[in-house]
């Protein structure tokens, strides 16, 4: 279920709210009553990077390309992890 940022007009107060997408937004702000709680428009929590992998993954700043480098020489180069799956060569 996603999440939705509001913020009320009236009092100033912004909320999360966890809704299924066929739920109608919330009417009235939680903290005042108001009905100008909008549903704020906001930036989506990940990011699509390369070939896959998301880029928040990887969070000591490195790249796709250096956590695989490093897991395939920790495995004796094989992407199996034990060189018998025949794939690797």
């Amino acid at each position: 279920m996603p999440i939705y940022e509001y913020r009320c007009g009236a009092c100033g107060v912004a909320k999360e709210h966890l809704q299924k997408l066929s739920d109608a937004p919330v009417a009235a702000c939680p903290a005042c009553g108001s009905a100008d709680y909008q549903k704020q428009l906001s930036a989506a929590g990940f990011q699509l990077k390369g070939s896959g992998w998301y880029a928040t993954d990887f969070k000591g700043g490195g790249s796709a390309s250096s956590s695989s480098s490093s897991e395939s020489s920790s495995s004796g180069g094989h992407s199996c992890g034990t060189g018998s799956c025949g794939g690797c060569h």
